[in-house]
């Protein structure tokens, strides 16, 4: 029997099967402000603002993609109903990719959640959780969006609300014919969607959001950002992220190009397009993905990323320590020029690009990390960060495929505190903690294989105790595991007369290390603590590798690191093996290994 809205059951909605989510709305969410009594989201006459969401760039009927995945903003006027409260409706849904993706929301006291039930084309069918915090308190460091009013039948409050996407594993290579939503009063579906955004991709480059910083502000300028590539490939796409923000921005053109020297470029700029246009608008905390195009892009070598913001943009979403100079144009449309004339100022971060994709390869290893991975004290535009000497390696052997490798480090980041909020202008960009950037930042990526997570000192450091830094990094093992990502450690390295690094932190440290080597929590760990450290004083780095600090290693430090690194350690179960006829690489299907939500 299939469900049909309030839970009722109808024989005609049995003999209907699924239907489509819009066909089954029976909450309202969205008011206007002027008449706030024709939604009641919560059951107590609250709802969300249609003028704060029209500014946020989230109007009716648009497609926002979150975490990669396309979501279709529900196309009705304000007062319709919008969303669905979940009763164990089937609703018809198709295609074929790693997760399911869900518009979400909980009203209640806290997150709501339940399990529910994904039907195949094959007849096969699997579980899934799905939990949706409170729209009104919920986390704003894993929101999709802030709006800065409630709507009241008594008026208009000035208190955040906030909706989320929320995705669930899919097993690989299945055809989602239908969903069934959990039963849980309070958990209210705008949208959902198979997510197969990273199919056919490897990632070459990509970059964190650290915060949300006021930048500029820049007038109609053309920023040309320099990106260091690890895997190489024949077509490319590049993706720009207005993640934190509460207003869309306008990306007017771009290009991409190999760079020749500084802001000049190896001939002249290849324009891309956004659904066939030559820009796009961003809402706020969605993203824009460019057109596949058709561009040799070769491996460890600089790209020229150009794009002309046409507007005034006074902050932006950054990632902030580059270890790279970029540029920034004089006023005007300077994507197509192959010349650096028009670029007469230094920028020192990434704003709003996140990643370079190339096409085809074997996937990615991405590496969630803090300054040490960022590359901190390495040498400015030499590329000499871990993640790049650990690339290099890759594409130089033939025991492994030759991974594209993603740094999302975060100079400054925790394991289990936020450094920046999650949401506003900010002058703090060490991020949010990895438990709450892990999906965006990891799941979320192009094709990840497999997951480093090296972290932990900045929180022990903190004064936080060693315990919940473990519980932190346990929680993101499962977390990837079940995503069928392979997750690998490093130890946390010695600090020792560093500021803030006193005896006692190294000892939290010390035991954080002990159960990453005995704890079995991890696919494999890589003990960078013992690379680095000096046999007569193991609380301290060997001074040869030390920067000066006592905290980061230098660029000698760092390529020990990723020379320990034996590549077969990064290789998924399934990918060890090549074809002696075609030289591919085997690639197994990622196995669903648990139908937990994250």
């Amino acid at each position: 029997m299939v469900l049909v809205p309030g839970g009722g059951r109808a024989d005609a909605a049995e003999r209907a099967g699924p239907l489509p989510l819009e066909r089954l709305f029976d909450n309202t969410a969205v008011s206007d402000d002027a008449r706030p009594g024709e939604a009641d989201f919560d059951g107590a006459g609250a709802s969300v603002s249609a003028q704060d969401l029209a500014a946020a760039g989230w109007t009716p009927g648009r497609t926002l993609t979150v975490q990669g995945a396309r979501l279709v903003w529900p196309g009705w006027r304000a007062g319709a109903p919008d969303n669905v409260r979940a009763d164990g409706q089937d609703v018809r849904v198709t295609g074929r990719g790693d997760a399911l993706a869900f518009l979400v929301a909980g009203t209640g006291d806290g997150a709501v959640g339940g399990a529910g039930e994904v039907a195949y084309a094959d007849g096969r069918r699997s579980g899934y959780g799905l939990t949706a915090p409170d729209w009104r308190t919920g986390p704003l460091a894993t929101k999709a969006v802030a709006l800065p009013h409630v709507n009241t039948p008594g008026g208009q409050l000035a208190a955040r609300v906030r909706l989320y996407v929320v995705t669930v594993p899919l097993p690989a290579e299945r055809d989602v014919v239908a969903v069934r939503l959990p039963r849980a009063p309070g958990l209210h579906v705008f949208a959902l969607s198979v997510r197969d955004a990273g199919r056919g991709w490897t990632g070459s480059w990509a970059a964190s959001t650290s915060g949300y910083p006021a930048v500029g502000p820049w007038t109609g300028r053309t920023l040309r950002l320099v990106v260091h590539t690890s895997a190489g490939g024949p077509r490319v796409r590049v993706r720009f992220d207005n993640t934190f923000a509460s207003a869309p921005v306008r990306i007017g053109r771009a290009a991409v190009a190999v760079q020749s020297a500084g802001a000049a470029a190896r001939g002249v700029p290849v324009g891309l397009t956004f659904g066939g246009a030559a820009g796009a608008e961003i809402p706020a905390g969605a993203q824009a993905y460019s057109d596949p195009l058709a561009f040799p892009v070769p491996g460890g070598a600089n790209l020229l990323v150009s794009f002309w913001l046409p507007g005034t943009v006074a902050a932006a979403p950054v990632h902030r320590l580059a270890v790279q100079r970029s540029y920034l144009s004089e006023p005007g449309d300077h994507t197509a020029d192959a010349s650096a004339t028009a670029y007469t100022s230094v920028l020192t971060s990434w704003p709003l690009l996140t990643g370079v994709d190339v096409g085809g390869g074997p996937g990615s290893v991405v590496l969630l990390g803090d300054s040490i991975t960022d590359g901190s004290r390495s040498t400015l535009d030499a590329n000499r960060r871990w993640p790049d000497v650990l690339a290099g390696r890759l594409r130089e052997q033939s025991a492994v495929p030759r991974f594209g490798v993603l740094n999302q480090g975060i100079s400054g980041n925790r394991v289990v505190t936020d450094r920046y909020p999650g949401d506003g202008v900010s002058t703090d960009t060490a991020g949010v903690s990895a438990v709450n950037r892990f999906d965006r930042d990891v799941l979320a990526q192009s094709s990840p294989r497999t997951a480093v997570v090296f972290e932990g000192v900045n929180d022990l450091r903190a004064g936080t105790p060693a315990e919940q830094v473990i519980a932190g990094l346990r929680q993101l093992a499962d977390r990837g595991r079940a995503r069928g990502v392979r997750m690998l450690a490093a130890t946390i390295l010695p600090c020792g007369g560093s500021a803030g690094c006193p005896a006692a932190v190294d000892a939290e440290r010390t035991a954080v290390n002990d159960w990453l080597r005995g704890g079995g929590v991890f696919d494999a760990v890589l003990d960078f603590d013992a690379v680095v450290r000096d046999p007569a004083r193991p609380a301290r780095m060997l001074p040869a590798y030390d920067s000066g600090d006592h905290l980061h290693p230098g660029d000698t430090g760092l390529a020990a690191l990723a020379e320990s690194v034996a590549p077969a350690l990064l290789a998924p179960a399934g990918q060890t093996s090549r074809s002696t006829t075609t030289g591919a690489w085997s690639e197994a299907p990622l196995p669903l290994r648990s139908s937990r939500s994250t």
